[in-house]
């Protein structure tokens, strides 16, 4: 199989790194002409790699889960006692994948389950294994899985929206939830049951 040239590359990439920052900033309505000027390249150059801007957005977070991927990889293979907590802690600046742009690929009808299947799986597979090795650690909690990892990415990055980057205790209440649980914590489902024997009311 021929390999592409350095300057095709080169050129890849910064279509890719300029776009990026255009959709994330400026929203999907950045027209392709505009982002082929800020790279410094033709429209037949743009074209050429990404045929139109759905692919251009595919390919964007295609990139951002391969970066996942890869930096759970290392958070594993340094720490895997405590990988997880360092993938909470530095998952809002450091997540690959906006939640922006995401936004964008299902507003355009593409669906990334559906487009990116063997890359979805993947990174599926990385936060159980994240999760896992936690909890053969025993620092992570016995009751949960990749996807409430997924979950709680999810709503850090509703967090950063909503507060900026002010988290600091937001994340280290999911911080402490994600722990091991004391067994004299009430159990999902059985608080009502618990107010109801001291007689508590919250409507009244």
């Amino acid at each position: 199989m021929k390999q592409p040239r350095a300057d095709a590359v080169r050129n890849r990439t910064r279509i890719l790194h300029v776009a990026h920052d255009a959709f994330a900033t400026e929203g999907p309505e950045v027209p392709m002409d505009e982002i082929a000027r800020r790279a410094g390249v033709g429209m037949g150059t743009i074209y050429r790699h990404f045929p139109n801007k759905e692919a251009l957005l595919l390919a964007i977070v295609t990139e951002g889960i391969d970066g996942l991927i890869g930096w759970i990889r290392e958070l594993i293979e340094k720490d895997p006692a405590n990988a997880l907590d360092r993938f909470v802690e530095g998952i809002i600046e450091k997540a690959a994948v906006d939640q922006s742009l995401a936004a964008d690929l299902a507003g355009s009808g593409i669906d990334l389950d559906v487009e990116l299947p063997d890359r979805h799986r993947t990174f599926h597979h990385a936060l159980d294994d994240l999760v896992a090795q936690g909890q053969r650690a025993g620092t992570v909690r016995s009751d949960m899985d990749g996807r409430d990892l997924k979950a709680v990415i999810v709503g850090l990055q509703a967090m950063r929206q909503y507060q900026g980057t002010q988290l600091v205790g937001p994340l280290r209440i999911i911080r402490d939830g994600l722990a091991p649980q004391s067994s004299s914590r009430i159990p999902i489902g059985q608080a009502g049951a618990q107010a109801d024997k001291v007689g508590f009311n919250p409507m009244e």
